[in-house]
């Protein structure tokens, strides 16, 4: 399945009224936190991360952010391709830290709001 076919398929449960965007953002970070949260219970608690867990909380993080770029307008395919093509420009030779400390910042573009 491509990301634009997933965008489309999790959209048939999205939950539509006026303030999507604001209900898939907070849901973003609250599944993010709980990825977040295991994490941190393997590193500093000593928990194992059982792989079922993790995948099943990346896919809701996966939803949320595919929610998110629907109501702006945005298909994933292009969010994930323009990612890759700025990480290209950023690390030409592939991730370093020296690289990322001295690498050349790029313009940012315009922020763009979108409405609920």
């Amino acid at each position: 399945m491509n990301l634009n076919e997933y965008q489309e398929l999790s959209s048939r449960t999205a939950n539509t009224h006026d303030n999507e965007l604001i209900n898939y953002g907070l849901g973003l970070t609250g599944e993010a936190g709980e990825v977040a949260d295991m994490i941190k219970k393997s590193q500093f608690h000593g928990h194992d991360i059982p792989k079922e867990e993790i995948e099943k909380e990346l896919g809701d993080v996966l939803w949320y952010l595919s929610q998110i770029a629907r109501v702006s307008g945005i298909n994933l395919a292009d969010v994930a391709e323009g990612n890759i093509e700025k990480l290209k420009r950023r690390y030409p030779q592939g991730f370093t830290a020296e690289a990322s400390r001295n690498r050349l910042e790029e313009t940012e573009p315009e922020i763009k709001t979108y409405g609920g």
